[in-house]
């Protein structure tokens, strides 16, 4: 893509003296890993593909289903049954057609993750369940990888950057994964729908901030309950 178009295309957050033209190169020339294209995935991958980022990975291996369409805003009832990553893949070729975006439909394990992750400069871990974000957190520490974490429940949510710099990672703020038995979820305690949408689009703008070394959260949780709009940063 010429300059030109770069600056067509770009040019409100071009503009930006924190970004300028340099910022924009760094953000084509990144490599960013999403996992999972759910609630939180589906705005993560809308705004980095806008934002010109320029390979896109997306890891899910779920299919699409009615209730997830009333936060998962990258797909409509056609996409019922379908690929997560794959149609995700499709929908975000249509925002943005040039960028890479590549689609990988299938669980990580532990046996691909580090085989996956590797192929990326940053990961963001929009997953659901705390095996994934273990493994995910442990990999990430043991590549060097920079780690934007985020989660979601009912009116709440959380975000933070790990293994950023030397920063802490995941084990630093909770060194054991909970009993999933002990641990609420969206499936059986709900979300409302536009929650998902306010702290994936808050994960989103710090990948694009930690891309272009701008300054990001270290070592903080930054907690938000959006019923009384009350927004805290914890250090660790």
């Amino acid at each position: 893509m010429s300059i030109i178009q770069d600056y067509l295309r770009y040019n409100r957050q071009m503009m930006l003296p924190e970004i300028g033209d340099s910022g924009q190169e760094k953000l084509k020339k990144a490599k960013v890993l999403v996992i999972g294209a759910g609630g939180l995935g589906c705005p993560i991958l809308q705004y980095l593909t806008t934002a010109g980022v320029g390979t896109i990975g997306i890891v899910d291996f779920d299919k699409i289903e009615l209730h997830n369409l009333h936060r998962q805003i990258l797909y409509t009832e056609e996409h019922i049954g379908q690929s997560k990553a794959i149609t995700a893949k499709s929908v975000l070729e249509t925002l943005n057609p040039l960028i890479q975006i590549i689609a990988l439909e299938e669980k990580l394990t532990v046996e691909n993750t580090v085989q996956i992750i590797m192929n990326f400069d940053l990961i963001i871990d929009g997953s659901d369940n705390f095996e994934t974000r273990y493994l995910v957190n442990d990999t990430c520490v043991k590549l060097g990888k920079s780690l934007v974490y985020g989660s979601i429940l009912k009116f709440e949510g959380q975000m933070a950057v790990f293994n950023h710099n030397g920063s802490k990672n995941l084990r630093d703020l909770f060194p054991e994964s909970p009993n999933p038995k002990d641990v609420p979820n969206c499936n059986l305690n709900g979300v409302l729908g536009t929650l998902p949408g306010i702290i994936g689009t808050m994960m989103a703008h710090e990948t694009l901030k930690l891309i272009m070394d701008l300054p990001t959260l270290e070592n903080e949780l930054v907690l938000f309950n959006t019923s009384e709009w009350r927004f805290t940063k914890l250090k660790f």
